[in-house]
């Protein structure tokens, strides 16, 4: 079989000359197209033929066929590894498919194509579905301006804290780049700070320009609260709670709903069900307790939590999980579990009692 297959394959004889020129594009579409339907099926010895022949066709064909090929290789799980690279090394006219969807392209190959090409391979690069820190490092530090709006929006980009740190300083000229990053999920405590106030730094300018020095004053203190409003509300707002409060309320029909529940799901960081169980568990509303989980003074949960009876390993692992992944210092952590282990019960009530009252006076 192999045999007869190399032997369809590999028949160039009747393509040489100008008259050959029909044929060879004909033969790429076929070559191309029986592949597409075959891969799965294809021993590694059948694909490295598939590849040999493939690579020597590209190179014979126009750019409209050789994109034919790119469309048929670029959805592949397993493909002609050095005919796709070289598709992918082609014009953007060619290369495209590949660069947006080759999962046979590793990042080292993503890498050497971002740094050798220009915007519009970036750009294509930029739009895939997952994208490494090594990857993302170089398209933010060669890309243009459209290249790196993309990759801000694309959540299935890792962005390391030097790409990030570049993307902020670019935000403060770029609105369009400012609300990319803004609904990002990834960006910790410090970078929402940051995004907030080189947005303000400009708004400051202007005011500046335009002789309101007292108004360009109060921007500061203004992007302070601005900082901390939009981190809480930034943070909420990746969380489903309605749909994690109707599971858990289900589950509390089954008798289901224990510490023990709760610490899995902290465990799988299911921060949204979790939340919702501890909401259950202490008898408060899913919203006042997703609203304390998410600030950056944890005081109030380990207070909530110690009244409630629950177990310091439940809390450390509660601390360590969602926003607060992100947002609490290892400090911070310290702290809250050395203020949970060193307050009794009593205590924790009367600490509840007393704010309870404050709010009520």
């Amino acid at each position: 079989m192999t045999e007869a297959l190399k032997t369809e394959l590999v028949n160039f004889s009747e393509l040489n000359g100008e008259a050959g020129n029909a044929r060879k594009a004909e033969l790429a579409r076929h070559v191309a197209t029986l592949f597409a339907l075959t891969s799965d099926r294809c021993s590694d010895e059948q694909v490295d033929i598939y590849d040999s022949v493939l690579l020597r066709l590209v190179d014979m064909v126009e750019a409209e066929v050789r994109r034919y090929v790119a469309e048929q290789m670029s959805s592949l799980r397993r493909g002609p590894e050095e005919t796709i690279r070289r598709l992918a090394d082609d014009d953007i006219e060619v290369a495209e498919p590949i660069l947006l969807r080759s999962t046979v392209l590793r990042d080292a190959d993503l890498t050497r194509l971002a740094e050798k090409h220009g915007n519009a391979h970036r750009f294509a690069i930029a739009q895939r579905e997952v994208l490494s820190e090594e990857v993302t490092d170089v398209l933010v530090k060669r890309g243009d301006l459209k290249v790196k709006r993309k990759v801000a929006g694309n959540d299935g980009a890792k962005l390391s804290e030097a790409s990030v740190s570049t993307l902020i300083s670019d935000a403060a000229s770029d609105a369009t780049l400012q609300l990319f990053l803004s609904d990002r999920s990834d960006l910790a405590e410090t970078q929402i700070a940051s995004l907030v106030a080189v947005a303000s730094e400009e708004v400051r300018k202007k005011l500046l320009a335009a002789g309101q020095k007292q108004e360009a004053e109060r921007v500061v203190e203004a992007a302070d609260i601005a900082a901390q409003r939009m981190s809480n509300q930034y943070w909420l707002g990746r969380y489903d709670f309605e749909t994690a409060r109707s599971r858990v309320l289900l589950l509390a029909k089954r008798g289901m709903v224990n510490e023990a529940a709760l610490r899995r799901f902290a465990s799988e960081d299911r921060f949204a069900e979790a939340v919702a169980t501890f909401a259950w568990l202490v008898r408060c509303g899913v919203e006042e307790v997703s609203h304390w989980m998410v600030r950056p003074d944890p005081e109030p949960f380990v207070v909530l939590a110690k009244a409630s009876g629950l177990t310091s390993i439940t809390v450390g692992s509660l601390l360590a999980i969602g926003p607060w992944r992100h947002r609490l210092t290892p400090e911070t952590r310290s702290d809250a579990m050395s203020l949970f282990e060193r307050m009794t019960v009593a205590e924790a009530r009367r600490k509840m009692a007393h704010w309870n009252n404050t709010a009520v006076n």
